[in-house]
């Protein structure tokens, strides 16, 4: 999946995501974005401003409760990433397994 970060300042961001410049500075402050090297800029992915926008604004969750839905967020992506790896790899193995021999079904192994 491919990543899109743009450089947006301040200013372009509170008018483009209805987010205050304060705001976005707490939101930086607490590592929800992250700055640029330009000077009050935030270099992110555009989804990602949305995401932080919606919870904040649609939803009313206030900064500290958007550290945490991110935080479940990722955890949750890295969970689906895993569990993709380790189907991938079980369908290898009974692919391999097919051709060697009988395969026993998950319930055979449970008492």
């Amino acid at each position: 999946m491919e990543t899109h970060i743009i450089t947006i300042t301040y200013r372009e961001c509170a008018d483009a995501y209805g987010l205050s410049e304060q705001d976005l500075r707490e939101f930086v402050d607490l590592g929800l974005l992250r700055a640029a090297e330009a000077p009050n800029s935030i270099s992110e992915e555009p989804e990602h401003l949305a995401r932080i926008a919606r919870l904040y604004h649609d939803l009313g969750i206030n900064k500290e409760g958007i550290d945490i839905i991110l935080a479940m967020r990722r955890r949750l992506l890295h969970l689906q990433q895993a569990l993709a790896l380790q189907t991938a790899r079980t369908t290898q193995l009974e692919r391999n397994l097919r051709g060697s021999g009988p395969t026993l079904d998950a319930d055979d192994w449970l008492f």
